[in-house]
């Protein structure tokens, strides 16, 4: 757990925080990953239909994404372990329905997970109108995509303290892959996250994530 207390209580890595660094990281790759793997499926193959896909790519990187959540957002770093472990439960339960994280995807995911981790972990946050401006999106798609990703995880928003330490711990790798240069290690395509099954699977299983 020290690990996980450096993560979450360390200051800011060029334009952010350590642990927002680390999540945009990761979520950034991935999304590179899927979308690379679409271009080289059959150009006849629709994506599935989802809430969070939008129908053109946005403008904006994942990593400046994540800044300006993590400016404006005003919500505790833990916040963003949690909103890591969402997006895992989600992206694990959505399996059946091909819900990937990629260019089209992944903003509209990172702001509706961010958004339920600040209202299940914060005594106080900004409301949804607040938070539809710091994410780019209108009122009413945000409570839309609240509702479809809180339906989504199943309700299922509490986050035990040995999953929380498992997820920083992945975080943390990715931070430590980063200062030190490290190639990046094999990814799953369309799911972003370590499963919370495979927590106990150890290292083998953190790098399948944290490239």
């Amino acid at each position: 757990m020290a690990e996980c207390e450096e993560l979450v209580e360390s200051g800011v890595t060029e334009d952010m925080p350590r642990v927002v660094a680390a999540l945009a990281s990761i979520l950034e790759r991935v999304a590179d990953r899927n979308d690379a793997a679409a271009a080289a499926e059959l150009s006849a193959v629709v994506a599935p239909a989802s809430a969070f896909r939008a129908t053109t790519k946005p403008g904006i990187s994942v990593r400046a994404y994540m800044a300006r959540i993590a400016r404006f957002a005003g919500c505790s770093p833990a916040c963003y372990v949690v909103a890591y472990v969402y997006l895992d439960r989600l992206l694990r339960r959505g399996r059946r329905l091909a819900l990937a994280v990629d260019s089209y995807s992944v903003h509209r995911l990172l702001i509706t997970a961010v958004l339920a981790a600040v209202k299940f972990m914060d005594d106080i946050c900004y409301n949804n109108a607040y938070f539809a401006k710091v994410g780019g999106i209108s009122l009413v798609e945000m409570n839309y995509l609240e509702v479809d990703f809180l339906f989504g995880v199943g309700f299922d928003l509490n986050v035990s303290p040995e999953t929380f330490g498992d997820y920083c711990a992945v975080l943390q790798s990715e931070l430590l892959c980063a200062e030190a240069e490290a190639p990046p290690a094999p990814l799953r395509l369309q799911y972003c996250c370590l499963s919370e099954d495979d927590a106990g699977a150890g290292c083998s299983a953190q790098q399948q994530l944290a490239a």
